[in-house]
């Protein structure tokens, strides 16, 4: 049993940054999957660059993994670090202007060579000179004793310094009290074919959990009480794994093929990779060769009476457009999912932003009308999929689902659903003709349209008596012939069109806890977090404020200009420059007031309490 006394905190913010190549990325999940074993709260901020391999030592290089975790509901990665784990001279630069003083951190010693402080332009080691005074600094050489750790180990100098980060992860996991059992089942099945290596780093892991329980630099160990959650199983999940997972258990329901046609691109590749392991599940995934392709064998999947999807980014997407019109013209159901990354053209691969909204929205020739929805956590990406599986095959039109990287690569507990909780998807398919030709003889009319919902028939192409054609020529309305009349054609448009705004979505729900709130700050996507960590500290600090978040930005929920105008200041976070406030204020002549940044990173909620305090005392 240690000696060392142990604290407990309600909350932790951990950092981990190196080089590309120290395994930051690896190091942060397999502590956040502990995490969430021992039932904590928790949000991810995973941050990487875009080259495979950076200069080595570089700031462009430096990879980070940040984890909040509580025993209180998380709603953020967390604005600053409360600990960095610092691999080298560059991950120290690039991230310590974000720990707040006072913080502790801790940096591999071994890697402050002049070699490495030259590359980042320190001119003396800040291990060495003071200049950390104002944070708690552990500088440990890492490398070193990992490197002795495996003295009796026959692998190369190289091979054993790569055991560093599971060194790293096993003192962390001493530090805060965290298990180290399923980081040891994760590498014996990673490493199974490679002895040695899985021996390396279980003694590395190992050694850096008795370095801390042995050490005097560490005088303290804590902990971090469960958080309270309704009864379930749990599993912690990124926003990419939930939406391919949401996707298969959308065409489940809907008792449909699911197919997607896609080409691989950050940051949504991991939903191709995902659903490529589902084959066993009625999945079809085709790796295209370029976006069109992709696309193209989604649709053609949709009228072949699957559920088509494709998957993107911003710079995909836009080649993306011309099929999507033709199925705004075939009226067919296909579901777009846009993980929205920094731009324009390549701009920021691995960074994440909001900006793609306008392009979703208009981003086509002609008046092409479609759904947009966007989901605001990791764990929303799963019904955010079902719910465009549900838009795309009752109204028969494209979906485009708005994801971002931040959504994407973050991750969050999540609680499994049951089966029998989830929607009903089943769309009958027509299998009798649906009117009758000039002389009485039965047809199918592929324009025929439901009176309720204004889609058209799904018929599966070779059932007997349903033959029809599609195409991007204007159809004449019911019978689908070709039609270049400026009536028809008219109507067809604003038939397309009324068929989007008459989608039935739920009314967004104000929460307004005193009643009698002056300021409405409003978000999409996945400002939720920050908006609402954000309006619980002015809540806190005595601020009345009400928060209401759109998941349907096509349509809108029809109270949301009846909202907008019950305050006297609406504000709106996004990260871009003002997309959606362009969009309310021409629709609601509502006068929102923008909060944007296009920084590659999630707002802080510091942040916008700050901005909800300037408009609260503009109104007084």
């Amino acid at each position: 049993m240690s000696s060392k006394s142990q604290q407990t905190l309600d909350r932790v913010v951990i950092r981990f940054a190196g080089d590309s190549g120290d395994g930051m990325q690896l190091t942060g999940d397999r502590f956040t999957a502990e995490t969430a074993s021992l039932g904590n709260d928790l949000s991810t901020l995973p941050n990487f660059p875009a080259e495979i391999r950076a200069p080595q030592g570089t700031l462009p290089g430096v990879s980070s993994f940040q984890l909040h975790f509580a025993d209180h509901e998380v709603l953020t990665p967390g604005d600053a670090p409360d600990v960095l784990v610092a691999m080298n001279p560059a991950a120290l630069r690039a991230n310590l202007g974000d720990l707040p003083r006072g913080g502790v951190i801790i940096a591999d010693a071994d890697e402050f060579t002049k070699r490495n402080l030259a590359k980042v332009g320190y001119p003396s080691n800040p291990l060495e000179d003071d200049s950390l005074e104002s944070w708690a600094l552990h500088a440990v050489p890492l490398t070193s004793i990992t490197v002795a750790a495996l003295a009796d180990f026959e692998l190369t100098r190289k091979e054993k310094e790569r055991a560093k980060n599971m060194f790293a992860l096993g003192l962390l996991s001493w530090m805060y009290s965290r298990p180290t059992s399923g980081t040891e089942s994760f590498l014996k099945r990673k490493f199974a074919g490679k002895p040695a290596i899985l021996a390396a780093n279980l003694a590395a892991l190992h050694a850096g959990h008795a370095y801390g329980e042995t050490t005097e630099s560490f005088a303290v160990s804590y902990t971090v009480r469960r958080a309270p959650k309704a009864t379930g199983t749990y599993r912690n999940i990124t926003g990419n794994l939930a939406i391919a997972y949401g996707f298969v258990a959308a065409a489940h329901r809907a008792d449909r093929p699911l197919v997607l046609g896609s080409y691989p691109i950050t940051p949504a590749s991991d939903i191709l990779h995902t659903l490529s392991s589902l084959k066993r599940f009625g999945v079809t995934t085709i790796q295209a060769e370029d976006e069109i392709a992709g696309v193209g064998a989604a649709l053609g999947a949709a009228f072949g009476g699957a559920i088509g999807l494709t998957t993107t980014s911003g710079p995909g997407l836009a080649l993306k457009a011309e099929t999507i019109g033709l199925a705004v013209s075939l009226e067919l159901p296909l579901v777009i999912v846009d993980v929205q990354r920094g731009g324009p053209s390549t701009g920021l691969p691995t960074k994440t932003e909001q900006s793609d909204l306008l392009q979703a929205m208009y981003g086509r020739n002609g008046e092409s009308p479609v759904a947009v929805i966007a989901p605001a956590t990791p764990v929303d990406c799963f019904d955010a999929a079902l719910e465009a599986v549900r838009i795309a095959t009752t109204y028969r039109t494209p979906v485009i689902v708005l994801s971002d990287g931040s959504l994407a690569n973050g991750s969050e507990p999540w609680r499994l659903p049951q089966i029998g909780d989830l929607p009903n998807l089943h769309v009958d398919a027509p299998t009798e003709p649906n009117s009758v030709d000039d002389k009485g003889n039965p047809v199918f009319a592929p324009y025929l349209r439901d009176p309720n919902t204004l889609a058209r028939p799904w018929a599966v192409p070779g059932t007997p008596g349903l033959e029809h054609r599609v195409g991007g020529i204007e159809k004449a309305d019911v019978t689908g012939n070709i039609s270049y009349d400026p009536d028809n054609h008219d109507h067809m448009v604003r038939t397309r069109q009324a068929k989007i705004d008459g989608i039935d979505v739920p009314d967004v729900v104000v929460d307004d806890p005193s009643g009698d709130a002056r300021v409405l700050v409003l978000g999409w996507g996945s400002t939720y977090g920050p908006i609402a960590e954000a309006t619980r500290l002015c809540r806190a600090a005595g601020s009345k404020v009400a928060r209401a978040h759109l998941r349907h930005l096509a349509p809108f929920p029809g109270n949301l200009g009846e909202v907008l105008r019950a305050y006297d200041r609406v504000v709106l976070p996004e990260m871009n420059l003002g997309q959606l406030a362009l969009l309310l204020r021409g629709k609601y002549l509502v006068d929102v007031r923008s909060h944007t940044a296009v920084r590659g990173l999630p707002f802080t909620s510091t942040e916008i309490a700050a901005v909800i305090h300037e408009h609260l005392e503009d109104l007084t």
